[in-house]
């Protein structure tokens, strides 16, 4: 029996990213366009979204890896991410389907929704 957690949109997530929970090419289309117009890419190496910020100082820096960190542990989903001093470099990507899930998209729009406060 699959744990469920709730995200910001209040809709359940599983705990693990399975294949059903894949992006699939209309996915990409619809889910990522948002995401894409909001600062975040698609990395070129590999099927994953990315994101460099840069904050005031390495307190603001920090600050806002703690608040993500408190979600990616809800989610049981954590990115890959660099910190040095003011900048942050994220990475999210499901590696137990190696590539992009649905979990990632709502990683990338809680980061979105966090940063544009």
């Amino acid at each position: 029996m699959a744990m469920y957690i709730f995200a910001i949109s209040g809709e359940p997530v599983p705990r693990s990213a399975s294949v059903k929970d894949a992006l699939t090419d209309s996915d990409n289309t619809k889910e990522l366009a948002p995401l894409l117009a909001s600062g975040w890419s698609v990395a070129p190496e590999r099927d994953a979204l990315y994101r460099e910020v840069v904050f005031k100082d390495f307190n603001e820096a920090f600050g806002f890896m703690s608040r993500v960190a408190l979600f990616a542990e809800k989610m049981d989903h954590h990115p890959e991410w660099f910190n040095v001093y003011n900048k942050v470099q994220i990475t999210l990507y499901s590696h137990d389907i190696k590539g992009l899930s649905k979990r990632d998209v709502k990683m990338a729009t809680f980061i979105s929704k966090l940063l544009s406060k």
